[in-house]
């Protein structure tokens, strides 16, 4: 499967299944995870998926979110995927948050995501 399907995949499953079961399919043991806008990077697929459950306990309801673009680079295994999501936060401030995740593969599945994003309430 390319690597513009598996991004595909990867959204799609999201969207239907959820992110955590996207994330438990698609993501390697290894992988590596960079916030640009803080540089925070983690490592390993458990604290990955800490950080995802934390993240979803400051949201209080997802209203809508989209997807904007999906590209590959099949030669070096880099996907990009631009999205958005309109959301209010726990405490009552709705955010429009747009981002960009920069992925790259091995065998299937995400070995490293760059996050480019505007931080909510900014």
């Amino acid at each position: 499967m390319s690597y513009l399907k598996q991004a595909q995949d990867f959204q799609n499953m999201m969207n239907e299944q959820g992110t955590m079961e996207a994330f438990e399919k698609y993501y390697a043991d290894d992988c590596v995870i960079i916030e640009m806008p803080t540089g925070e990077t983690r490592k390993g697929k458990d604290a990955q998926r800490q950080a995802i459950i934390q993240w979803f306990g400051t949201v209080e309801e997802m209203h809508d979110g989209g997807v904007n673009s999906i590209t590959s680079d099949e030669q070096n295994g880099i996907t990009t995927i631009e999205s958005w999501f309109d959301m209010t936060m726990k405490g009552g401030h709705r955010v429009k948050m747009e981002e960009v995740g920069v992925q790259k593969w091995r065998d299937g599945q995400i070995v490293e995501e760059k996050f480019y994003y505007n931080r909510p309430g900014q």
